[in-house]
C-alpha cells in the first residue's frame, strides 16, 4: 500500500522560490512571444531588414522555451494533461527509478574497494584516539556510557533477570561438571608458575603462626603428654618441637627448592589432572559443588544477586567520581594515548574496521539498497511528484530560462548566417 513521505508540511520558502521561477521562465517566454507577434506582424508590412533578426530571434527564443517547458513538466507530470508517451516520468516510473538509485548507491557507494579506500583515508583510528585521550572528550564518553548503562539496568525487569540467572546460569552451572574446567585452569596456573606467589604467602603465613603461638606448641604437648611425665620435661620436649617446627617452617619460607615445596607442586599438578580425567575426583568436586550451591547463604546470594549488582551498576553510574567511572574514564585517555603513539595498534585497529566493512557490504549490500527501493516503493506516486519538484524544481527552471536565451542566441546566429549566405 502506498503511503505518503512523512516530511510534514511544504517549505513554505521553497515553494516561494519555485513560484518565483516559474513566473521568471514563463515570463520570458511571454515576452519572445510579444517580440515575435510585434516583429512578424512590422516585418509582414514592409518593416526594416533589422526587424526580421528580432522575428528570427524571439521565434527560436519560443520554440527554446516551449521545448524546456515540456521537457521539465513532462518530468513531474503530463503536460496540459494530455496523455502523451513517456511523460509524468516521476510518478510513473517512481519504482523504476527506487530501483536504479539503490542499484547505483550498492554499485557505487557500497562496493567493498570503496569503503575500503574511504576508510582508509579517513584513518577512523587516529582520528577516534585523539579525541578520546583528551581528558574531556573521555569523560563526556564516560558520561554517555553512564546514561546507557542506566538505561538499560532500568528497562530491564528485575524478575526477569533474576530468573535468567537462576533458570539459566545456575541450571547451566548446576548440568555441566565443574572438575575438567577447574582442572584446565589449575593447569594453565600451574604452567606459568602463577601459584608461587600464593605459596610463598602461604609459608610466610605459617612461619608466623608458629613463631607467635609459642604457648599453643606448649598448651598441645602438656595436653597429650601422659599424666606420670613431670612438669619439666614437658616444657623440654614442647620447647624442642617449637623449635624444630620453627626451623622447618623457616627452612620451608627461605629455599624455593625445598622437598616440601615441590612434593605442593608435584600434588597440584597430579591433581590438576585428577580434576579433568579421574572419575573420583570429578565426582567429588560435583558434589562439593552441590554443597556449595545448596548451601542457603549462597541460596540467598543468589536470589539478592541482580538487585545487588543493579544496586551497584547505578551507584556507580551516578556519581561522576565512583572508582568505575573514573577507571573508564582513565581507561579512554590511555588507550587513546596509544592509539595515538602506536601505529601498529592503529593500523591493526583499521584493518579489523575495514574487515568488518568489506564484510557487511560484502554480504548485506543487498539488504541495504532493498531499504532505499522498499522506501521508494511505498511513496505516493503524486505526493513524491511534488516533494522532489519542490527540491529541485527551482533549479530546474534555470533550464527553461537558459532555453528561451540559448534559443534565441542560436535563432539570431541561424538566421544571420542564413541572410549572409543566401539572402539577396
Amino acid at each position: 500500500m502506498e503511503v505518503g513521505l512523512g516530511l510534514g508540511r511544504m517549505d513554505a520558502a521553497r515553494a516561494r522560490d519555485l513560484r518565483r521561477m516559474k513566473m521568471l521562465a514563463t515570463g520570458l517566454l511571454l515576452v519572445a512571444t510579444v517580440i515575435f507577434l510585434l516583429a512578424r506582424w512590422w516585418e509582414v508590412n514592409d518593416g526594416p531588414v533589422w526587424v526580421g533578426y528580432v522575428r528570427a530571434m524571439a521565434e527560436a527564443g519560443m520554440v527554446g522555451a516551449l521545448a524546456d517547458w515540456f521537457a521539465v513538466t513532462a518530468l513531474f507530470r503530463r503536460p496540459l494533461g494530455l496523455p502523451i508517451p513517456h511523460t509524468a516520468i516521476i510518478p510513473t516510473k517512481k519504482d523504476v527509478l527506487g530501483d536504479s538509485l539503490g542499484d547505483f548507491v550498492g554499485e557505487n557507494f557500497l562496493a567493498e574497494d570503496v569503503v575500503r579506500d574511504k576508510l582508509a583515508r579517513v584513518e577512523v583510528s587516529s582520528r577516534v584516539g585523539s579525541w578520546i585521550g583528551q581528558e574531556a572528550n573521555a569523560d563526556r564518553v564516560t558520561a554517555e556510557l553512564a546514561t546507557a548503562a542506566r538505561g538499560v539496568v532500568t528497562v530491564l525487569r528485575d524478575d526477569d533477570v533474576q530468573e535468567v540467572i537462576e533458570q539459566v546460569l545456575v541450571r547451566k552451572l548446576m548440568e555441566r561438571p565443574v572438575g575438567p574446567p577447574l582442572g584446565t585452569v589449575l593447569e594453565g596456573v600451574l604452567a606459568d608458575g602463577a601459584h608461587h606467589r600464593l605459596v610463598d604467602l602461604v609459608c610466610d603465613r605459617a612461619y608466623d603462626w608458629v613463631s607467635a603461638n609459642h604457648d599453643t606448641v606448649l598448651r598441645i604437648v602438656h595436653d597429650r603428654a601422659p599424666t606420670w611425665s613431670p612438669r619439666f620435661v614437658d616444657d623440654l620436649i614442647a620447647d624442642r618441637v617449637f623449635l624444630e617446627v620453627q626451623n622447618f617452617a623457616w627452612a620451608v619460607k627461605t629455599d624455593p627448592e625445598h622437598p616440601l615445596r615441590k612434593a605442593i607442586d608435584t600434588f597440584l599438578v597430579e591433581f590438576a589432572a585428577d580434576l579433568q580425567r579421574d572419575p573420583d575426583t570429578i565426582e567429588r568436586a560435583e558434589r562439593i559443588k552441590h554443597q556449595i550451591v545448596g548451601h542457603p547463604e549462597v541460596q540467598r546470594f543468589i536470589g539478592r544477586a541482580w538487585g545487588t549488582v543493579k544496586g551497584l551498576i547505578l551507584d556507580a553510574a551516578a556519581d561522576p567520581s565512583s572508582a568505575l567511572r573514573t577507571r573508564v574514564r582513565d581507561g579512554l585517555v590511555s588507550f587513546g594515548a596509544r592509539l595515538t603513539g602506536d601505529p601498529e595498534l592503529r593500523a591493526k585497529l583499521d584493518g579489523w574496521l575495514a574487515d568488518a566493512a568489506g564484510y557487511v557490504v560484502r554480504h548485506y549490500r543487498g539488504e541495504i539498497t532493498t531499504l532505499i527501493t522498499d522506501t521508494v516503493e511505498r511513496w505516493d506516486a503524486e505526493e513524491t511528484s511534488r516533494k522532489v519538484e519542490l527540491q529541485v524544481g527551482r533549479d530546474l527552471q534555470f533550464i527553461r530560462i537558459n532555453g528561451t536565451v540559448v534559443g534565441s542566441l542560436a535563432g539570431l546566429v541561424i538566421y544571420t548566417v542564413g541572410q549572409l549566405a543566401f539572402g539577396a
